[in-house]
């Protein structure tokens, strides 16, 4: 059979040279948590084959546009078809081609950095595997374009960091791809009551009345949103009450008393406290600092 590592008809490719990589990317503070080191797309890439014995440096997505391929990861094969994403770890034995008859059309990347290893871990827990559907986005592969358009300009920092920024959006797109439309039953319980908690917070809701809104009990709801939030109930309702603080101290000219008011709270002080304790500084000391 014949097999290819690259060489396909309209295929696009980009290397990032190690060098600069290591000057540019692992030293600078803005860069260094995940940064693309190759990226590309490959057009129906009949006879694509790669094999990888110790696996790449780097954590690789592989996203497949139209056709069908194949991934061996450790021994283990995944059929990929029109919609599926795989991410493969660095440093994993791997090897991976093209269907014979339907081959297949993918975007590809190689990434590493502070932060990936944490975010493949987390993507993985999302997927609950190596490998997920991704709905077709224009959105999604624009995303992508952007950051092969601006690495194409050539590897200033601006270049860099633009391209960046823009990869971190792309793969959140992948990862969480049906967050905007749909979410799992415990999650939409959570988010019934945030959505509650945003439309009172002029009041001082209790427990129950959160609890209520995404028809729990009280106790099942609270370690159920403290599970899936990080936070307690409360805590998080706190939260979204300063955040609205910090816009009415920074847009309006609307004096504490006024600010605490229209957040539920009667006493001036009491809000203070709860300002400063989420924030680190008190409501006046952040006007100023940001006005």
């Amino acid at each position: 059979m014949i097999r290819k590592r690259d060489g396909f008809q309209g295929q696009r490719a980009i290397v990032l040279p190690r060098g600069l990589l290591a000057t540019q990317c692992t030293m600078n503070p803005a860069l260094a948590p995940l940064y693309i080191t190759d990226i590309g797309f490959y057009d129906k890439a009949k006879f694509h084959y790669k094999k990888r014995a110790q696996g790449a440096d780097q954590h690789i997505l592989i996203y497949c546009r139209e056709g069908a391929g194949q991934i061996i990861l450790e021994g283990h094969a995944h059929q990929m078809q029109a919609g599926n994403c795989f991410l493969l770890p660095r440093n994993v034995s791997h090897e991976y081609n093209a269907d014979a008859k339907d081959p297949w059309t993918i975007y590809w990347a190689h990434f590493t950095g502070t932060s990936s290893d944490g975010l493949m871990e987390a993507a993985l827990k999302e997927w609950q595997g190596y490998k997920t559907f991704l709905r077709w986005s224009d959105q999604r592969i624009e995303l992508f374009d952007k950051s092969y358009r601006q690495l194409e300009k050539g590897y200033r920092t601006e270049n860099l960091l633009y391209a960046n920024m823009h990869f971190w959006t792309f793969l959140a797109n992948c990862i969480y791809s049906e967050a905007e439309l749909t979410v799992a039953p415990s999650q939409s319980a959570t988010d019934l009551a945030i959505t509650f908690m945003r439309k009172n917070l002029h009041k001082m809701l209790t427990l129950q009345q959160m609890a209520n809104a995404a028809n729990l009990s009280q106790s099942h709801f609270s370690s159920l949103f403290k599970a899936n939030t990080g936070f307690s109930p409360i805590e998080y309702f706190n939260q979204l009450k300063v955040q609205d603080a910090c816009q009415y101290l920074l847009f309006t000219t609307l004096r504490i008393k006024e600010i605490a008011a229209r957040l539920g709270m009667d006493d001036p002080y009491y809000f203070s406290r709860l300002f400063t304790k989420e924030m680190g500084v008190s409501p006046n000391q952040y006007r100023e600092r940001n006005t």
